[in-house]
Parts: C-alpha cells; sequence; structure tokens
C-alpha cells in the first residue's frame, strides 16, 4: 500500500493520558532504576525523569501510522527528540497532538516521516515536545522528495569524553518496560523475534534511550529534571535484555553535550545524539 502524503501538514488530537505515581514509577523502574535514586521510585517528593515524555507519545503516534499507511512489519524507529519545557508532575492528565510535518522518498531505502507532537497539561499549558523520525522500508519509490541529507554528530576524535557511566540492564528489562505501553510482541515473543531476525526479544529503542536519559541527569545535572532541557539522539544498533550500556558526553560548550551510548562489546547503539542542559 502506497505511503499517503497527504498527512503531511495534518493535525490529529489523541485522547487524553492519565497518569499518576503508579505510571512515573513503573516508568523509572523499566528504565533500570533501583532504591539507590529513591526521589524517582517513592512517591514522597517523586520526581519524574524526563525521558517520561516519551510515554504518552507513544499512543498519539498509532493514529499517524495508520493514517500514513505505513506497513508496520517494515517500519523503523529512526530517531527521537524530547524538548522540555516545564518538568512533568507526578500526576496529571496531558493530551498530545501531532503533526507529520514532511515524508521524504528514500528510494529502496524506505519512507521516511518526521513526527512532532506536543503534550500540554489539563490548563493547556504546554509540558514537551516529541520529535520522532520513522522510516517504513517498504514505502519509498514513491515519487517524492529525497528530503536533506541527514546531519552527522560525532564526538571529537581522539578526545576522552567528560563523563561516561556504565549500566547493566536486566535479563528482564524488556518485560518490565513494557508495562509502560509498548507492547510491541517483538520484545517478549521469542517466536516473534525470530521472525523478525532475532534469536531472542530485543530491548526497546526508547528504553535505551531512557538508561541515557538517567546517565545525563545523573552526571551532568545532579539529577534535577528540571535542567535537562533537550535530548535526542538516533537509533543505530540492537540492544539484547542484559547487556551493559555506557553512555558518555562530550562538553561542546555550557549548555550542549554530545552524547553516544554503546554496548559492553564497542557496538554503538544510540548515536548523533546531543543533550543541552540549564
Amino acid at each position: 500500500m502506497a505511503i499517503n502524503t497527504s498527512i503531511i501538514g495534518k493535525k490529529i488530537e489523541g485522547e487524553p493520558f492519565a497518569y499518576n505515581e503508579d505510571t512515573v514509577i513503573l516508568y523509572a523502574l523499566g528504565i533500570g532504576t533501583g532504591r539507590d535514586d529513591l526521589d524517582f521510585v517513592y512517591e514522597k517528593d517523586l520526581k519524574v525523569y524526563p525521558t517520561f515524555a516519551v510515554i504518552p507519545f507513544f499512543p498519539t503516534l498509532i493514529p499517524i501510522a495508520t493514517e500514513a499507511n505505513l506497513n508496520m512489519f517494515t517500519v523503523l524507529h529512526g530517531e527521537q527528540k524530547i524538548i522540555m519545557h516545564k518538568q512533568i508532575p507526578p500526576k496529571g492528565s496531558l493530551v498530545s497532538s501531532a503533526i507529520c510535518s514532511s515524508v521524504y522518498d528514500k528510494g529502496d531505502k524506505g519512507a521516511v516521516l518526521n513526527i512532532d507532537i506536543e503534550s500540554r497539561d489539563e490548563n493547556g499549558e504546554l509540558l514537551f515536545e516529541n520529535k520522532a523520525v520513522v522510516m517504513d522500508r517498504s514505502g519509498g519509490n514513491f515519487g517524492g522528495d529525497r528530503g536533506p541529507k541527514a546531519e552527522k554528530i560525532v564526538p571529537p576524535e581522539g578526545q576522552k569524553p567528560d563523563f561516561s557511566v556504565s549500566y547493566e540492564t536486566s535479563p528482564d528489562q524488556a518485560a518490565l518496560y513494557r508495562l509502560s505501553g509498548d507492547k510491541n510482541p517483538l520484545h517478549i515473543d521469542p517466536e516473534f523475534a525470530k521472525l523478525g531476525g532475532f534469536d531472542v526479544p530485543i530491548l526497546h529503542g526508547l528504553c535505551s534511550f531512557g538508561f541515557a536519559g538517567r546517565a545525563i541527569l545523573a552526571s551532568i545535572c545532579d539529577n534535577d529534571p528540571a535542567r535537562l532541557k533537550s535530548f535526542g539522539v538516533r537509533f543505530t544498533g540492537v540492544v539484547f535484555p542484559g547487556e551493559t550500556l555506557i553512555t558518555e558526553g562530550w562538553k561542546v560548550n555550557d549548555k550542549t553535550y554530545i552524547i553516544q551510548t554503546q554496548t559492553q562489546d564497542g557496538r554503538v547503539v544510540l548515536g548523533n545524539g546531543t543533550a543541552e542542559i540549564a
């Protein structure tokens, strides 16, 4: 089925997303947090990780994918960026609206969609934005604009990172993280994973994104969620539950760091990353 390019510029309103302290704590546990970071897993003075912003984003993405005629068997999540405007409260109700800003024809590589989602609280105040790049590998060659070349952001050659944090994921990490909303069987069902070419279920890319966000917050934000203003990455590799994620950052200036996450064997799984802090 051909990509429906009439989706470009069309605003789609999502359903209200209600959440509470348990939702926030479950997410924190899903990205590897434990009792050593009590403020994120205990309802007393509970803090919310900025990367929780991807949780209400996900249900709003589905109507876009459906209307764009994406083939969900050939879809890849290419990039993700969050932009924070206010701290996320530990409970509330959010309403998100999505716009597909562009669809590019990459020929045999597929079709690339750029999707922008805004999430607002009950008072209409903008809390955060999500910017996602989604590729349908079977959707190319529809005669559209190829779009600009992707920007390359790499760590400075030969320079040691300004911070490096290692977190070991649990063999059950994907089984836990999926309870925050992404129940794609690729992350839990061994038979389904084999259909996708994997020996075992793989970890959610947005779970790895959360692990990296934790590392950034702990290293350069004093674990203060208000200090992380934006964080974006390109998904460049697969993570298997039980692997170790090593997130490193190189300071560009007082506000900006280049971010990269790799596994214990040196495979880069989150690249082209940047974080902006207050």
